[in-house]
Order: structure tokens, then sequence, then C-alpha cells
């Protein structure tokens, strides 16, 4: 039989909590809970009983959090916004099959984006909800069934199914390359010629930065000294392929995110093949433990690796080594 001390806390005096916490004032959270003041005073006292432990200092005129109250609010609050928000989905969403999916925000513009239009013409039962940003996500706490993400294989766990391998190769407009070609602008026919153009670069000081930049490509040819005309640094990958795109840089491309561009014309290798170069980073996908549970979130997963296919295809990369896919937890 559960102790007081052990029994599971009730989601009603969390909230009354949780709101006078976030307010600081008791009369503040009984408007917002539409309950009176001295339910929510009941309940906070009966909370404290439960827990052993006092949760505000309470004065004539003030409230304020103890070490103890701090300590809980900063579990509580998170918990109580995942559960609003699943709560706010599954009203929204009766009746239809949802797949959470995260990844970093030039993933998604650049290659899966792109792609979605033609999965939900062939599913429209089915809503694919895409957080891109670049902050790395517990998939085992959180409502994310999918992440799409960018690391070396050491830092993914056995589960992970690996997409594609990273190539980088520089690009530019096709009217760049042309008014070069014609000599209606600088030469770019050698790496020696990039001395007279914009090189767009991610800015980017971590140290892995230094695997997707321009210095390390040029050292690789033997000019680490090259001087470009300027430099452009920007955050973000798809932005520097936006300057390429509209004329305004050489960029130093992540190739699996502009195969489809330079397949359609609208980007060209000045150095064609002999301009690539290889990176230790990866491309994965990882599913959460719920995500594994439902047919949904399978068939959309079995989808993303059938796109990958063709991006490996068109990077000239060969088949990932064989797992049994999405097995174990």
């Amino acid at each position: 039989m559960n102790t007081p001390r052990h029994r599971p806390l009730s989601i009603g005096p969390l909230r009354a909590f949780e709101a006078v916490a976030r307010r600081l004032s008791f009369s503040g959270a009984a408007e917002e809970l539409f309950l009176t003041q001295s339910a929510v005073s009941r309940q906070i006292r009966a909370l404290e009983e439960e827990l052993g432990t006092t949760l505000f200092q309470r004065g004539t005129r003030h409230v304020a959090l103890t070490a103890d109250g701090q300590l809980l609010q900063s579990t509580v609050a998170p918990l109580l916004e995942r559960l609003d928000g699943t709560v706010r989905q599954m009203r929204q969403t009766r009746g239809r099959r949802v797949v959470n999916v995260t990844t970093f925000a030039s993933f998604a513009s650049l290659w899966l984006i792109p792609r979605l239009e033609a999965f939900q013409r062939d599913h429209p039962d089915m809503d694919i909800r895409v957080s891109a940003h670049d902050q790395l996500v517990d998939l085992e706490d959180s409502e994310i069934d999918i992440a799409l993400r960018y690391c070396p294989p050491r830092g993914v766990p056995p589960t992970a199914q690996r997409l594609f391998g990273e190539v980088l190769t520089p690009v530019v407009s096709p009217w760049m390359a042309g008014q070069a070609a014609s000599g209606q602008a600088p030469p770019l026919s050698t790496a020696a010629d990039l001395r007279h153009h914009t090189l767009a670069e991610e800015d980017d000081q971590r140290p892995s930065g230094l695997f997707l930049s321009w210095r390390r490509w040029l050292a690789e040819r033997g000019l680490p000294d090259l001087q470009p005309r300027r430099w452009m640094y920007l955050n973000f990958t798809y932005q520097q392929v936006q300057a390429a795109v509209s004329g305004q840089a050489v960029a130093l491309a992540r190739l699996p995110l502009v195969a489809e561009a330079l397949q359609r014309g609208e980007l060209a290798e000045p150095f064609g093949e002999t301009g690539r170069m290889s990176a230790p980073t990866v491309y994965w996908l990882m599913l959460s433990r719920q995500g594994r549970a439902r047919a949904e979130v399978m068939e959309f997963a079995q989808w993303i690796l059938e796109q990958a296919a063709g991006t490996r295809s068109a990077i000239g990369e060969g088949e990932p080594p064989k797992a049994a896919p999405f097995s174990g937890d």
C-alpha cells in the first residue's frame, strides 16, 4: 500500500502550484484557473504536506518561491507545457495521423521540404510537423517521433540509420559560370582563379566547422594562403546556397543538399567532380521509442530512407552498411 509520501502526485495541485509560482500571486492563479483563492491555497497546502516541504514564503503583500519551490517549478513547468501541447495536438488533429520531425534548418530547407509535397500528395491523411532549429532534442523526453541529424558516426546511437555521407563542392550560378567561360567575368577554371571572386563561408567557429571550410578546401589544393576578392560570412548553409544561386558568390556547398539543384541546372560546379571534397560527418535518421510503435511514423521513416537512396546515387555513394531497420530501444 502506498504511503502518502510515495503515492503519485495529483495533477490539480501541480497546476495550482505552477500558476502561483509563475505569477507569484495566489489571487492571480485563482483567476487564471477559475477557482477561489481559498481553493488554490488548500491545494498548495495539500501539496506541501504531501511533499513534506514548504514551497512558498508567504508575506502580507508578497509571495516568493523557496529553494524547494524553485526546484519543483523547474520540473513541473516544462512537463505541464508538454502535456498541454500534446492535448492541443490531439484536439486539433483528431482523426488524423501526425508525424513530428526535428532537423536543422538547412536540411529542412534544402532537402526535406522540397520533397514533402510528393509524400503528402500520396498520403493526404497524414500531417508532417517539422521543427527546424539547431538545438538537439532528447528523443526520449519530447513529442518528437523522428530526428534527422548531422554528426560523425561516433555521436549516434546504434539504432540510427545512415542516410548519406558528406561531400563539399564549389558551386556558382549558371549565369556566373557562363560569364566566366566567355571572358565577360574573371576566369573560374582553376582553384587559383578563386582569388578574383567572392567566397561565401559558413560563419562557424566550432572545430567541426573546419571540415566544411574554404580554408580546408584551398589547403588540400596547395593554396592555403589564397585570399579571394572578398569573403561573405553567413550563418546557415542555405544562405550560402542562396548567395550562389543569385550570382553573388561562390559557395562551398554540401553536395547532398544541392544535388537536385545541380541536376535542374539551378547551380553549376565550376571545377566538376575534381572539385569535390569529403568530410567525416554523416546525415542520420533516428526514431524515438514512441515513434517506433506507430505505423505512420514507420511509414514516413521508410519514405525518408527511399529518398536518401536517390541522394546517395546522385552524389555517387554506395549503399550504407546493412542494419536491422529501427531495431532495439
